[in-house]
């Protein structure tokens, strides 16, 4: 994943504004990260690779998926949430 590929699918929130944001902001928990355009406050697929960016912004799991497995992934997520 690439830092112009969305982190938050839900609004569109892309992995640079995470970063960017907490390297101006430095939250304290990863829930204030839901100021960042409201990233993770939608399905919340995305919220333990928001964990994992607050942990180490250098490098984290989303690193190691495309933007296609990603979103395939979340698809999968939110059809099991629905049942």
């Amino acid at each position: 994943m690439e830092l112009d590929d969305e982190i938050c699918l839900c609004f569109h929130v892309t992995k640079r504004k995470v970063v960017n944001y907490i390297r101006i902001h430095q939250p304290q928990v990863a829930g204030q990260l839901s100021e960042c355009f409201g990233a993770g406050t939608g399905c919340g697929w995305c919220r333990p690779f928001l964990q994992k960016l607050m942990e180490s912004s250098d490098s984290d799991e989303t690193d190691k998926l495309s933007t296609e497995d990603y979103a395939r992934q979340r698809t999968a997520y939110r059809a099991k949430k629905q049942k």
